[in-house]
């Protein structure tokens, strides 16, 4: 049997990854305000501070902070995807045939620094020009770059850095894109 060790660190910084089940699905931009929604009622349920976060049609990116004490992510993501697929039903969207559209698990890891974190914040926010989506991160609606720009902050500038899991001692931090 395989055991999971958590990533257990109350009060942590951690970047997620969750991704749809059908990845040809454009269901969580089509369906935007219902999963904002979602994450608002998980919030309520088991506050968390959401840093950044950026929606794609089949998968999302979230940089969240939780309170001091708490390492429990796991409940808060299912909270997540509960209320995002009661949702769709409840709009007649159809999921699978057992109604299941989400993958089971999702990708995390702890934020270790501020310097880590920028870079994740930069990746986050750079991810819909990594996919072919927009030019430059602002074109994307939906992002927490608007947030940050309405803060005084400037968006991503090329090359867009790499997330710390895909780099190599070999490899530079940042890689460019035509």
């Amino acid at each position: 049997m395989t055991h999971y060790r958590d990533n257990r660190v109350p009060g942590g910084t951690f970047f997620f990854t969750v991704h749809l089940l059908d990845r040809n699905s454009t269901l969580l931009t089509d369906q935007f305000s219902a999963f904002g929604e979602a994450m608002r009622q998980a919030r309520i349920r088991k506050p968390f501070h959401v840093d950044a976060w950026v929606v794609l049609p089949n998968h999302a990116h979230a940089i969240w902070t939780l309170p001091p004490g708490d390492h429990d992510c796991a409940t808060r993501w299912r909270a997540v995807k509960i209320a995002f697929s009661k949702a769709l039903n409840k709009t007649c969207m159809p999921g699978t045939g057992d109604g299941t559209i989400w993958e089971r698990h999702y990708r995390a890891y702890r934020v270790s620094g501020d310097e880590e974190y920028a870079s994740l914040i930069d990746y986050v926010h750079g991810n819909p020009v990594r996919h072919g989506f927009c030019q430059h991160p602002a074109d994307w609606p939906w992002s927490s770059l608007h947030r940050f720009v309405a803060a005084g902050f400037t968006a991503p500038a090329q090359p867009l850095a790499l997330p710390p899991w895909m780099r190599t001692p070999s490899q530079p931090a940042q890689i460019v894109y035509p």
